[in-house]
C-alpha cells in the first residue's frame, strides 16, 4: 500500500489505501481510529449528504435523544464530558463534529458522494468504487485497497409509513419524524403520534409541553423503562479522576450493567417482565391500565427496550397532557383517525412514528471479479466481514447495547488487520466459509417489524463462531482485540508476481 494519495495514470481514478463510506457516528469513529492506529495510510470518507453526523444531523424532530448512555455510545478514545448521559441530539451532533475536527478527519470527508457500486479485482487487489455526486448528478470513480462501510442499515431518504386508508381526507398536517418540517408549530394543537417505539416515546413528552394534548396511538405496546438523565457516579468520578480514567471506569460499569440486564432478561423473562412492570406501577397513576398499554406480547429484548430519561413520558401521562390509546386504525378521517373500536381521535397534527426502512450498504452493489454479490447468501465473519468478499468490513452495532461499542471494536480490528497485512506483505484478506459445517441464521436478532421486513436484503450470521454474532461486548473485545488474525478462516494472500507487475504498470503512482 502507498502511504500517500495516488492517482491512476491509465484511468485518472484516485487511489487510496482505505475508503470509508459514511460520515456518521461510526464513519467518523473509523476515520479517527485510522488516524490513531494507521497514520501512514491514505484514506477518505465519502458522505452522501452535505454534513457530518448521519442520524444525528438528519433527525430534527422535537426531543430527539440517544436511547443508550453516552459513556457507551461515545467513542472509546474520546470522553463524553457532558453531565447528560441520555443526551439530546444536538449535543451528540456537536460531540461527533468536535471529534472529527480534533483528529483532523473533517478535511478528509468528500461530501455529496453516494457510493452506488464497488467492484473487486483479485488481479489488482483493489476495489473500484463508483460514487454519485448528489449535488451535480455526476459519477466519480476511485480505487481503494480496503473498503470500510459505515453507512448504518436504514434508508436516509425515506422512512416507513403504512398505507393508511383515507389519508388524503385528513384536513390537518401529517409528518414523519425522519422528515420533520422546520416550520411546524404544534403549540396549542391536538397531536396524535402513531407508534410505540423509541421515536414515539421521545416525541410524546417533548410535544406535550406546548401542545393542547398529545395522544400516543399504538397497535401494540413496547417495554418502556425509566433511567436517570444524569449519572451521579460519573459526576463523582470526574471530580476525582483524570477525564479519560473516569470515562473508562464509567464505561466499564455501564457495559457490565447492560450485559447483566440483557442476560438476566433473556434467561428469566418472567422475572424481567415483573421488574419492568413494578417500575411502571411506581410512576403511573393507580387507575392506569398498565397491562393494556405497557405489557407487550413478547419477552424483553425480543425487541429493543425504550428508555425515557427521568420518566419524562410518565410525567406527561400523569399530568394529563398526554394519553395512550391501544387500538388499531380503521381509517383517517377529515378530523383525525377512526379506530376499529369505533372511537375517533380528533387531531390537528398526525405524526407517523411508524418506523424505518432498512438499506444494506447504503444501497451500493458489489461485485467480486465480475460476479455480483448477493448479500443474503453471505455470512458475516466476526460480525464485520463477509465470506468470499475480500478486503471489505462493515460497521454493524449491537442490538442489545450501544451501537458504538461494536463499531469501536470493528475499527480496532480493521486497523490491526491492515497493519498486519502491511507488515507481512499481504494484499488480500478474505474469510472462507465451510458451508457444510455452518447453518445460516438471520443477521439481526430482533423481532421488530422494520427488521422482519428487510432481513432478506441483508447478510446472515452463522450457527457457530466465528460466523455467529454473540451480542456480547466482553467476548467480542477479547476476540477482536487479542484473537489470532491468521485463524485458519481468514485467508490472507499476496499478489502473484504477474499480477503485481500488471497492477504496478496500470497504477504508476503520482503523488497528489
Amino acid at each position: 500500500m502507498y502511504a500517500a494519495v495516488i492517482r491512476m495514470r491509465t484511468t485518472g481514478a484516485e487511489h487510496l489505501d482505505v475508503l470509508i463510506v459514511g460520515a456518521g457516528l461510526s464513519g467518523i469513529g473509523a476515520a479517527c481510529h485510522l488516524e490513531r492506529r494507521c497514520p501512514d495510510r491514505s484514506y477518505a470518507v465519502l458522505e452522501a449528504r452535505g454534513a457530518i453526523g448521519g442520524t444525528w444531523d438528519l433527525f430534527r424532530y422535537p426531543g430527539i435523544r440517544s436511547d443508550s448512555d453516552m459513556h457507551t455510545l461515545g467513542y472509546s478514545f474520546r470522553p463524553w464530558q457532558d453531565t447528560q448521559v441520555i443526551a439530546d441530539g444536538p449535543s451528540i451532533l456537536r460531540y461527533v463534529r468536535e471529534t472529527a475536527d480534533a483528529y483532523g478527519v473533517t478535511e478528509r470527508i468528500r461530501f455529496h458522494r453516494r457510493v452506488v457500486g464497488a467492484d473487486w479485482s483479485s488481479a489488482q487487489a483493489r476495489w473500484r468504487v463508483r460514487a454519485e455526486c448528489t449535488d451535480t448528478g455526476e459519477t466519480v470513480e476511485l480505487t481503494a485497497s480496503f473498503l470500510l462501510v459505515c453507512s448504518g442499515y436504514y434508508r436516509y431518504d425515506q422512512g416507513y409509513v403504512p398505507d393508511f386508508p383515507g389519508r388524503e381526507e385528513f384536513a390537518g398536517q401529517i409528518v414523519h419524524p425522519q422528515h420533520w418540517p422546520e416550520d411546524l408549530d404544534h403549540a396549542g394543537q391536538r397531536v396524535v403520534v402513531i407508534g410505540s417505539g423509541a421515536t414515539a416515546i421521545t416525541l410524546v413528552p417533548a410535544m406535550a409541553d406546548t401542545a393542547a394534548h398529545v395522544t400516543m396511538l399504538q397497535r401494540s405496546p413496547s417495554y418502556v423503562v425509566s433511567l436517570p438523565a444524569e449519572d451521579r457516579i460519573a459526576g463523582a468520578l470526574r471530580r476525582r479522576l483524570p477525564a479519560m480514567l473516569a470515562y473508562q471506569a464509567v464505561r466499564a460499569k455501564n457495559v457490565a450493567l447492560m450485559t447483566l440486564s440483557y442476560q438476566l432478561s433473556r434467561r428469566y423473562p418472567k422475572a424481567a417482565r415483573a421488574v419492568i412492570r413494578k417500575g411502571l406501577a411506581r410512576q403511573l397513576p393507580a387507575e392506569f391500565d398498565i397491562d393494556k398499554h405497557f405489557r407487550p406480547h413478547y419477552d424483553p429484548w425480543d425487541q429493543r427496550l425504550c428508555v425515557c430519561p427521568d420518566g419524562d413520558l410518565f410525567q406527561a401521562l400523569r399530568s394529563g397532557k398526554a394519553s395512550v390509546v391501544t387500538d388499531r386504525i380503521d381509517r383517517f378521517t377529515e378530523r383525525g383517525i377512526r379506530l376499529q373500536s369505533g372511537q375517533e381521535l380528533e387531531a390537528d397534527v398526525i405524526v407517523t412514528a411508524t418506523g424505518l426502512r432498512l438499506l444494506a450498504l447504503g444501497g451500493a452493489r458489489l461485485t467480486v471479479d465480475g460476479a455480483e454479490v448477493d448479500l443474503h447468501q453471505h455470512l458475516t465473519y466476526k460480525g464485520l466481514m463477509l465470506d468470499g468478499v475480500p478486503n471489505l468490513a462493515l460497521c454493524i452495532g449491537y442490538t442489545n447495547a450501544s451501537w458504538t461499542l461494536k463499531c469501536d471494536l470493528t475499527c480496532e480490528y480493521v486497523c490491526r488487520l491492515l497493519n498486519h497485512m502491511s507488515a507481512e506483505g499481504y494484499a488480500q484478506a478474505m474469510p472462507a466459509l465451510d458451508r457444510g459445517r455452518v447453518t445460516a441464521r438471520p443477521l439481526l436478532n430482533l423481532d421488530s417489524g422494520y427488521i422482519r421486513r428487510s432481513l432478506a436484503e441483508f447478510p446472515q450470521q452463522g450457527s457457530e463462531s466465528p460466523w455467529r454474532l454473540r451480542q456480547n461486548y466482553a467476548l467480542d473485545a477479547v476476540a477482536l482485540r487479542m484473537g489470532k488474525l491468521e485463524d485458519g478462516v481468514l485467508q490472507l494472500s499476496r499478489l502473484n508476481p504477474a499480477s503485481e507487475t500488471a497492477a504496478a504498470q496500470a497504477a504508476e503512482p503520482v503523488l497528489a
